[in-house]
């Protein structure tokens, strides 16, 4: 009966976001050509179709699981797409491809993984697996520099970004071997003078083995956002296990110290932090970006300019890194705080998976999932406000990249396989 509910649930607003959906592109096309798209009964036909192959896959594979997190996804997905093809044509096709292959991933996922507790006893397999995809940009001839980082590989006519699903590799690995030694690692017998209750340091191994993988990804490929995100992932999950402030602290101080060592000693880390603190002195050069952004949202005001009405295209990179710098000036702060609200309302479900959840593998593995895209949001979303140094990642589901969004409907089906799993017989949250 539950399962009956969520699914019916979940295929209203995915019947919603659709027409939300359809309503943005109709508007953006009368704001840019003051015609209706003629292609909009084809639009809206592949929009529901991919959609409903989703719900479809959901109600037959995961009849139990959470009703909220497919019709959130679809909802982002589909006004990313309308911004893409607002600002870019060429870039719209390829995001329309992505999004059938991330549906095809979501739903092989769901097909494959029939209990996430399976992948528990493979959690070397994972680490090795993770580390390989982290540092496969660095191998010659295999990785690309675009923009400054080196996070591409090409293999063939494929490019792509490893890190992306090295992501959810490292977190499989991260909740399986916390699932197993964090009553060992909640255990603080050790002090320094009056400092008590810090973590024995034989256990600190995978906490400086994290700090130091995330440094290599700092230094060597210059991917200050990767590395904050697996760095900050492993910390989350350390705390939740153990349970101990201790490790959260110790995880800020490290990342801290390893921070200030890049930006004594690397010209491009430097560069970052420079532009964040004021992108004016330069902003003929480095700074532009930033300052078109800072421009673009201060334009769109309260309720936006409208749909096409604004001018994001002035932004080199509005499709990808600033797509939320052009939602803000054709959205204003109502439309962008909707999204963040859509991101909020993820991990919100996400963290309701977790804490019903009654193993410590999919518990831990929930918590980590949802803080990727938690994690995630709040890096780019505060680089383009000027929150934070502005980092080289996308906004799940909204910008534009084959990597990433196939990636995130994996995690997506990840989270919603654990929410099936979870025991129907558990006391459920008010």
């Amino acid at each position: 009966m539950m399962g009956r509910l969520r699914r019916n649930t979940e295929l209203g607003l995915i019947l919603l976001a659709a027409v939300i959906t359809l309503g943005a592109y109709v508007l953006a096309s009368l704001g840019r050509t003051a015609d209706i798209p003629t292609d909009i009964v084809p639009f809206l036909v592949i929009i529901l179709g991919l959609l409903a192959a989703a719900h479809i896959a959901t109600r037959r594979l995961a009849r139990q699981a959470d009703g909220l997190l497919l019709a959130l996804a679809g909802l982002l997905n589909g006004l990313g797409y309308v911004f893409i093809a607002r600002l870019d044509e060429d870039l719209a096709a390829l995001q329309a491809s992505w999004t059938a292959v991330g549906i095809g991933a979501y739903i092989a996922t769901l097909l494959l993984i029939r209990r996430t507790r399976d992948l528990e006893r493979y959690r070397y397999t994972f680490m090795l697996l993770g580390i390989g995809l982290l540092l496969m940009p660095l191998i010659p001839g295999v990785g690309r520099t675009i923009n400054g980082a080196k996070i591409w590989v090409a293999l063939g006519p494929v490019n792509f970004q490893p890190g992306e699903f090295a992501k959810i590799v490292l977190a499989v690995f991260f909740a399986s071997y916390l699932a197993e030694k964090h009553r060992i690692l909640a255990v603080t017998t050790w002090k320094i003078g009056p400092i008590k209750n810090l973590p024995d340091p034989k256990h600190l191994g995978p906490v400086m083995a994290a700090w130091a993988a995330s440094l290599v990804v700092m230094l060597a490929e210059k991917d200050l956002g990767s590395s904050l995100l697996f760095f900050a992932l492993f910390v989350v999950v350390l705390w939740v296990a153990t349970e101990r402030g201790a490790y959260l602290g110790l995880g800020i101080l490290l990342f801290a110290g390893g921070a200030m060592f890049a930006w004594s000693s690397f010209a491009h880390v430097r560069e970052r932090v420079d532009i964040w603190l004021d992108p004016w002195t330069d902003f003929e050069d480095a700074g532009y970006q930033l300052g078109e952004a800072t421009f673009s949202l201060a334009a769109g005001g309260l309720a936006g300019t409208g749909l096409g009405l604004g001018d994001p295209t002035r932004i080199p990179a509005h499709s990808t890194d600033f797509i939320f710098a052009a939602i803000g000036e054709e959205l204003g702060l109502l439309g962008s705080t909707a999204v963040v609200v859509a991101f909020l309302l993820i991990v919100g479900s996400g963290l309701r998976i977790a804490l019903r959840a009654t193993n410590d593998f999919d518990k831990l593995l929930a918590a980590g999932l949802t803080a990727i895209i938690g994690l995630q949001s709040f890096i780019i979303i505060g680089g383009v406000i000027r929150l934070v140094p502005l980092t080289g990642i996308t906004l799940p589901f909204v910008s534009y990249g084959g990597s990433s969004l196939v990636a995130n409907y994996v995690l997506l089906a990840l989270l919603m396989r654990i929410s099936d799993g979870i025991d129907a017989e558990a006391e459920p949250l008010p």
